[in-house]
């Protein structure tokens, strides 16, 4: 009696993490890379005007950035996930594709397909 419920007590433990997915709410656009770009640029050309300058060059490289790959049409994607607890947090997916309501898993910093 004792061993069964021992065993269905660790079953449930390891079965747990199947039962709870992430799902995946909406696919959004990803300027990572030309915020970090058109900052690291704007903190060397503002360098010029001293400590003050690199700082207002960075500010205002990270959003120029952004704007300048969104127009050059090089966003990247990212998805936006609901996890067990009902909070959302987005998660960038450079080559995986997934789709709206799709169950997905975190691995680190991506995410896989939920096994069905």
């Amino acid at each position: 009696m004792a061993r069964s419920i021992v065993l269905n007590f660790s079953l449930c433990l390891l079965l747990s993490p199947l039962c709870m997915a992430d799902q995946v709410v909406r696919e959004v656009p990803d300027t990572t890379a030309g915020k970090g770009f058109g900052a690291l640029t704007g903190l060397m050309v503002g360098a010029v005007g001293g400590p003050v300058g690199a700082l207002v060059g960075a500010g205002a490289g990270f959003f120029a950035g952004s704007s300048v790959q969104e127009a050059a049409g090089l966003t990247e994607t990212a998805y936006e996930v609901k996890d067990t607890q009902g909070e959302i947090n987005t998660v960038r997916s450079p080559n995986a594709r997934f789709e709206t309501g799709q169950q997905v898993t975190r691995k680190g910093a991506r995410l896989v397909p939920q096994d069905s």
